[in-house]
């Protein structure tokens, strides 16, 4: 543990900056559903982008130090633009939950899993980890230009390394992410449940049975 905390002191910053994230989330939504400080909840919840901030100014800091940019550096890029992609989400799927189960309001909408709005869904999600690895790429290529800039001359090479191998995994979870979620949607997944189903035939059409029944 001391050699960690020796060698990568950026690993506990984002592990404290995720604490922090939850307990200001949860601190901001409890605030306001359960003890009605209006004003609390909103400091609270403003405050949950500094931790970003913070994450952001305490990695500069290593690294004008003269740190060399690692793994570590590489998880805080990754972890910031996770928390930019995802974080409205995240804190809007919360506060719906809080609003239905402590202030009686609706309760929150259940995802499609068919159909056009089932393929809107995952096209947004994957926007979402499109921005985040729009954040966390040129995040890491600055860091692998300041350590002095090498390119892979293979693939094995891209995923070897501190800081490439970080850039050829998320490229890859974002391009699997693309292939199994929006478009196997699309392809799969574009009919809703009821149409599934299929529409009732002729036999069972009680206004047909009727006619049948009349006929002379």
């Amino acid at each position: 543990m001391d050699s960690l905390m020796h060698d990568s002191p950026l690993v506990f910053a984002i592990l404290g900056a995720e604490v922090l994230f939850w307990l200001l989330l949860v601190g901001g939504l409890a605030a306001r559903y359960l003890a009605r400080w209006t004003r609390v909840s909103r400091v609270l919840l403003l405050s949950v982008p500094l931790v970003d901030v913070a994450l952001i100014t305490l990695t500069a800091i290593d690294l004008a130090n003269g740190a060399t940019p690692n793994w570590s550096h590489a998880l805080a890029a990754v972890y910031l633009g996770f928390t930019v992609g995802f974080g409205h989400s995240i804190i809007t799927s919360m506060d719906a939950w809080f609003s239905h189960r402590f202030a009686g309001g609706p309760a929150p909408a259940r995802h499609p899993k068919s159909g056009p709005a089932y393929i809107r869904r995952m096209w947004a999600e994957w926007l979402r980890a499109l921005v985040a690895w729009s954040l966390a790429v040129p995040a890491l290529l600055v860091m692998i230009a300041v350590s002095g800039w090498t390119v892979p001359t293979s693939i094995e090479a891209a995923f070897e390394g501190d800081l490439w191998s970080w850039v050829a995994r998320i490229t890859l979870v974002l391009v699997a992410w693309l292939v199994f979620g929006p478009v196997y949607a699309l392809l799969f997944r574009w009919q809703t449940e009821e149409s599934t189903e299929g529409s009732p035939t002729t036999a069972d059409d009680p206004s047909t049975a009727h006619s049948r029944s009349v006929a002379p």
